[in-house]
């Protein structure tokens, strides 16, 4: 069955009692066909035995030693199948793969692979038996599983192929990815005997994952077909992805095939009002793939004499990405393309020097302001990989930095923006240090904005296939720290901001004889090239790629959300990021980790990997409530300056669901967004309590405990103007170390049950120089917050969603209260 997905909920205001803005409609029950009892089950019954007798006749022919035959489960178009019944981990029969075909009537159908251990044959004849003779509360036994399978047969080739049908090799030898069912050291050993056996060239490198090994192998039509005979162990077979290497490689009219071809599968929303503005090098707006997406009307130049075109390709490079996101994948994948935002270049870096650096600050803001007088009414993402190493000091804000806040906050005109920025790459000289150097060179100006999203570097890509680097390896392992990415584990922890906050695909670089470092293609992202009369394509890596593809996120979370606020889609992508198995196999040496231990982590790859189909929809064992809101931190009392108010949420939960799930572990996600104002004058930069206008925090109400006694609780904890800390319990993930910067998130872990009346959230502030500099007069300004909270289920038939949205249908309040803190 395919997951649902719904729109997250939006609560609508602080100050009073307001409903959710809610989304109409939504169908939570599979599609599953009516059928006749009788002579449906006769026809599966007669489909599974002809099915288990064709494999069987296959396998005896080429005296195949099996223990098992793959079956083949099809749904009847435009319905479900119940894909998950099928599998039986106790029986061992296992679910391998699941694929989507849309028929000539454009009707959906699901095809579904399944693992049948030879003394399992009575296992769905049975059911379909049970089916056609029992029932349980007046329904056939087995109803929803056997009414939704169309057809039952035996597995084939194009079973396993989860690709375009037409990337499937036919006579010719093609590389091919083998997804193995399990991550068994002997299931590897076994498939590789298998193919010294039939005589299959194998790439040298393997990834591992949970259940899955994937190999790389060299096979035509034939081969393949006769694995899916001699062995037990496929699950699925999909093209090989073609590597950066593979368009650089080709001669320009190739390429620009490749671009056509792309544009012929792409559209283009013209009438959109979301940008993303790349301050840089400017771009070449003549490429074929940039041109539909940047207008000349939307290129700009700090300075005229520089011209608006790019001198040097890298802004170009960014552009490329900004647009089309992993401009690989795209070409790679042929399904349709849909690009919904624009692009805008101001250049703000000269041709022939660097500006010096205290007008670093003037240039960004000044760039920007070009491209905001031309089109005023757009929702713009600014994107900026220009980064300096000269004034590095452990976090603490410079000019550049201090400007770069002040334009994402509106300090001047009360405008927030919402600006990405890179984090900055590791000297190349330091890659034979990985990931040591990573850890030590700090960050680079000005990614310590507190408002900006600093973006740094993974990376996924370890495949090597160009011969020349055969003895070579990367350096990175699959889905760790990219060699490229900067950090602040050195910064002072409790001072300055968790940067980079996020991590993306940078590239990798490899090692090979003598202690040789290169930099190949293989490992590297794909973007358009600023000459193209001398070639379409680029590769593209480090940071600067990393912060393309999270201002290419952004667009997609605008779009999606059109009243969305910056900070909120900031905390859309902060909220979204795990780390893999492989940062915290890399930097957590614990087998009991604590706080501490993911706080480091934190400062190394910050949250982790943003997930984009999490930051647009919830599902139905998932729910996102959204709320953005304005908050006054301070105001005058005499001649004094004191905290002033807090909110207190009480949100809709799904209660009942949770407690019914009892002792079932569940996940529980809070972030908070906000932007503070810089201190005005560089004196006491280096005391944060000087630097930023204002602090938020959140804190939740821990099981058992009462509304009285949360907020008499947090009105303890506002009133420390010192750093309280931040944990509610064990539960929370990180607890203290969350609380610097402008953006904070935590994951409470714990039993369903607890956190079934774990619903009262409280925001509140916490010093900053609006008050403590009274004499500025900002002491009763107001600041704006996006909070999301999101819960999530490991129980896939649990629906968490729907109950809140039926709350919300019947105009249930959400009691949103302002409390004023206790005075002192």
């Amino acid at each position: 069955m395919p997951e649902e997905q719904y729109k997250h909920i939006f609560l609508s205001g602080p100050t009073h009692k307001q409903g959710f803005t809610h989304r109409t409609g939504h169908g939570s029950e599979p599609r599953i066909p009516a059928r006749d009892r009788f002579s449906h089950s006769d026809y599966l019954k007669q489909r599974f035995e002809t099915a288990w007798t064709e494999a069987g006749s296959r396998q005896s022919v080429i005296q195949a030693e099996r223990h098992a035959v793959y079956i083949e489960f099809v749904s009847e178009p435009g319905f479900d199948l119940m894909t998950q019944s099928l599998e039986d981990i106790r029986s061992r029969i296992r679910l391998l793969n699941i694929r989507k075909r849309t028929g000539d009537d454009q009707q959906e159908q699901t095809l579904a692979t399944v693992y049948v251990p030879l003394n399992k044959r009575r296992h769905f004849l049975n059911k379909i038996t049970k089916y056609a003779m029992e029932e349980k509360n007046g329904k056939p036994k087995n109803n929803k599983l056997i009414n939704s399978i169309s057809d039952i047969r035996a597995s084939v080739l194009k079973s396993f192929w989860l690709d375009d049908i037409k990337l499937l090799p036919g006579k010719d030898s093609e590389w091919v990815e083998v997804w193995l069912s399990s991550d068994q050291d002997e299931v590897f050993a076994r498939f590789t005997s298998l193919l010294n056996q039939l005589n299959i060239d194998r790439a040298d490198h393997v990834l591992r994952f949970p259940e899955r090994t994937v190999e790389l192998i060299m096979a035509n039509q034939t081969q393949l077909e006769k694995l899916i005979e001699v062995s037990d162990d496929i699950a699925e077979l999909r093209a090989a992805k073609e590597i950066a290497t593979f368009y650089i490689e080709m001669e320009n009219h190739e390429q620009v095939e490749q671009v056509r071809e792309l544009l012929s599968r792409t559209s283009f929303n013209d009438d959109t009002d979301v940008a993303i503005c790349i301050l840089d090098t400017g771009v070449n707006n003549g490429h074929l793939l940039i041109k539909p997406v940047l207008d000349d009307a939307d290129l700009h130049t700090v300075k005229p004499e520089w011209g608006v075109h790019d001198h040097k390709g890298h802004g170009t490079l960014m552009a490329g990405t900004a647009a089309y996101g992993d401009l690989l994948a795209v070409l790679n994948n042929k399904s349709r393309v849909q690009i919904n935002h624009r692009l805008e270049s101001a250049k703000i870096l000269p041709p022939d020097s660097e500006n010096l650096r205290d007008l670093w600050g003037y240039m960004t803001a000044q760039g920007l302001s070009r491209a905001e007088i031309q089109s005023p009414q757009r929702k713009r993402i600014m994107c900026m990989a220009v980064t300096s190493t000269d004034s590095r000091d452990s976090g603490k804000p410079s000019s550049w930095s201090a400007e770069v806040d002040a334009l994402a906050s509106g300090y001047e005109d009360d405008t927030r923006r919402l600006i990405v920025v890179c984090a900055g790459n590791v000297d190349n000289s330091n890659w034979r240090n990985y990931p040591n150097a990573n850890q030590t060179d700090e960050v680079h100006d000005p990614g310590q904005a507190w408002n900006a999203l600093t973006v740094g570097a993974y990376s996924e890509k370890t495949a090597i296939t160009d011969h020349t680097w055969k003895s070579y390896y990367p350096i990175a392992p699959h889905g760790g720290l990219s060699p490229f990415s900067t950090t602040s584990l050195s910064w002072p922890w409790r001072k300055w901001p968790i940067k980079p906050e996020v991590v993306f695909e940078g590239g990798n670089v490899a090692s090979g004889p003598n202690d040789s470092i290169v930099d190949v293609d293989d490992l590297q992202l794909l973007s358009t090239y600023y000459n193209p009369q001398v070639a379409q394509f680029a590769s593209f890596n480090g940071t600067s790629a990393a912060s393309a593809q999270a201002a290419w996120m952004a667009a997609q979370i605008q779009t999606q959300y059109p009243d969305a606020w910056p900070e909120t889609i900031r905390a859309l992508i902060v909220h979204t990021a795990e780390w893999t198995k492989t940062m915290k196999t890399q930097f957590i040496k614990s087998q009991s980790p604590n706080k501490t231990d993911f706080a480091k982590l934190l400062r190394i790859c910050g949250y982790g990997v943003p997930n984009l189909n999490r930051a647009l929809y919830c599902s139905s064992n998932s729910l996102t409530l959204i709320s953005q809101a304005q908050l006054q931190p301070f105001y005058k009392d005499g001649s004094h300056y004191k905290t002033n108010e807090m909110h207190l949420y009480k949100l809709p939960w799904p209660s009942d669901e949770l407690s019914n799930l009892g002792e079932t572990k569940v996940t529980m996600r809070v972030t908070l967004s906000y932007f503070i104002e810089p201190g005005p004058g560089e004196v006491g930069w280096d005391n944060r309590y000087r630097y930023a206008s204002h602090a938020l925090r959140f804190a939740v109400n821990g099981p058992g405990e009462s509304e009285g006694e949360f907020v008499r609780r947090i009105n303890i904890q506002a009133r420390d103007d010192g750093e309280h800390p931040g944990t509610e319990g064990p539960e929370w993930l990180i607890g203290d170390a969350r609380n610097v910067g402008s953006i904070h998130s935590d994951i409470w872990q714990g039993q369903a049950a607890e956190l079934a009346n774990s619903n009262i959230i409280g925001i509140y502030p916490s010093v900053g120089w609006w008050r403590e500099r009274h004499n500025l007069k900002r002491w009763n300004k107001k600041t704006r917050y996006a909070l999301i909270v999101s819960i999530y289920t490991p129980e896939i038939d649990i629906d968490i969603y729907t109950p809140v949205e039926t709350q919300v249908r019947l105009s249930v309040p959400v009691e949103i209260i302002v409390n004023h803190l206790l005075r002192r």
